[in-house]
């Protein structure tokens, strides 16, 4: 299934398509603060629908994950990394439109302790 999404003012927009039945609650000083739900697909499974412009990145502690966020309004939509399979997008659940969080599974992680 395709899902949409963007940041809060719209300046970043972007299409993930994939089984949306599971995601992760990481208990990360980064994650934490900000109240992310991630949802992680294969790169090719995610499109940018607007100029990388609007993007800024930022990265912390292994800098595994790119985080990107918007120059414009500050949200954290998604971000880019390596999984084992190749790359990947973690989408940030709470930037996707029409989905109920209460039907995801949501499986805590420990990244507190990495």
């Amino acid at each position: 299934m395709k899902y949409i999404g963007s940041c809060h003012c719209g300046d970043v927009q972007f299409e993930a398509t994939g089984d949306l039945d599971k995601a992760i609650e990481c208990n990360c000083s980064h994650c934490s603060k900000k109240g992310f739900l991630l949802w992680f697909v294969p790169r090719d499974q995610f499109v940018l629908q607007t100029p990388e412009d609007k993007l800024t990145t930022y990265t912390f502690n292994t800098h595994k994950i790119k985080h990107q966020f918007c120059a414009r309004c500050g949200c954290a939509p998604f971000g880019f990394g390596e999984g084992p399979s190749g790359p990947i997008a973690s989408v940030n659940l709470r930037c996707v439109e029409d989905i109920d969080l209460s039907a995801v599974e949501i499986q805590p992680v420990d990244g507190k302790s990495f």
